[in-house]
């Protein structure tokens, strides 16, 4: 991280509370990749990803009257697969089979996605760029802060119901979602705060070695085990009732999870739409690597660690977050049939996940 936050003793930061998706249904658009070093994409898709809708909708001005060359990589791409689609061959305008090209795509990125509103997702198609590299499809997420976990947070079931819950969405929600858990928070604030270090006695010490602070003023400062003991019980895997222990339609759900969950994890990553690929971002993207590493969302509950959400946040409210949730070269038109397999595969999953968010415990 490019800074420090302040020492765990002093008041923290605005929260900035919990958030949920801005909108309910996906936005989809298609983008060419800037070839032009002065005018480069923005760094980053979080909040600023608002200027890649419809109306920055980027497309050749050479598109024919058929679907056919000179088409951008990109446009040839998506082109050609909605082709693959007529029943019968049409001539076309050129801003008619501009049109189609969009239509065609978007509905059927829509008709994917129309049934996931656990969190707001983009579609981008950006083209290879000059030197001739492979157009690319990238779904973004635009969603940020906590998911809600509706019931498993603020219900009043059983703490092993609540817990077996939580464990399996923190187990498998991040196969999709560029998101982190209780972990990944807890060892970020142990490398702000305490260098590192895990036990009280060793983060004590570095407080006082390398904060500067007061030796008096340490039992007013935050201290691992603090950290550690503000977890509700309903967060803590050990809490978790085993399956056979569970009523019937919570196992149902958690199986669902876990089916849809194994068969994202049997694709192949070359024609996987969720696979995240840091490299390949790059390639893409020029300048994503200065944004923040943080994904833009988390598992854990802003009411227990507003404070250590904010700090680590604060990077990413700066320079932008992580929240590519997969990208995906496209070397040609058949891919994009696999593309949708594995994006209608990844909705299943987290359908299954919402019905496991929203399922109500009363009726057990």
């Amino acid at each position: 991280m490019a800074t420090r936050p302040a020492l765990p003793g002093l008041p923290a930061a605005p929260r900035a509370g919990p958030s949920t998706p801005r909108s309910r249904s996906p936005r989809i658009a298609v983008r060419a990749k800037s070839a032009n070093p002065s005018n480069p994409l923005p760094p980053c898709f979080s909040r600023r990803s608002a200027d890649l809708a419809g109306t920055s909708v980027a497309l050749s001005t050479d598109v024919p009257v058929l679907f056919d060359q000179p088409l951008g990589p990109h446009h040839k791409l998506v082109g050609q697969w909605a082709l693959s689609l007529e029943k019968t061959m049409r001539t076309l305008t050129r801003p008619a089979a501009r049109r189609q090209i969009e239509r065609v795509f978007d509905a059927t990125v829509l008709d994917v996605l129309n049934s996931v509103d656990l969190v707001d997702l983009r579609v981008v198609v950006l083209q290879g760029g000059e030197e001739g590299g492979l157009p690319a499809i990238a779904i973004i997420c635009e969603s940020l802060g906590q998911i809600d976990l509706g019931w498993i947070e603020t219900g009043d079931a059983p703490i092993a119901w609540r817990a077996a819950a939580y464990k399996a969405l923190d187990q498998s929600l991040g196969r999709l979602l560029p998101i982190y858990g209780y972990q990944f928070l807890f060892d970020e604030i142990a490398m702000y705060y305490w260098d590192g270090e895990t036990e009280d006695d060793a983060a004590r010490q570095s407080l006082i070695a390398y904060h500067g602070a007061d030796a008096d003023d340490l039992e007013n400062m935050v201290l691992p085990s603090e950290m550690n003991a503000r977890r509700p019980a309903w967060m803590i895997a050990a809490n978790a009732a085993p399956s056979k222990r569970l009523p019937a339609a919570l196992r149902r759900r958690l199986t669902a999870l876990e089916r849809t969950s194994k068969a994202l994890g049997g694709l192949e990553s070359a024609r996987n739409a969720w696979n995240c690929d840091f490299e390949i971002i790059q390639d893409y993207i020029p300048g994503y690597e200065e944004c923040s590493s943080l994904p833009p969302l988390t598992l854990v509950p802003f009411e227990q660690f507003a404070r250590e959400l904010d700090d680590i946040a604060r990077n990413g409210m700066e320079m932008g977050f992580m929240d590519i949730a997969g990208i995906c070269p496209m070397p040609a038109t058949d891919r994009i049939d696999d593309w949708f397999t594995s994006l209608r595969l990844g909705a299943q999953f987290l359908v299954a996940a919402q019905d496991l968010i929203r399922l109500d415990p009363t009726t057990l």
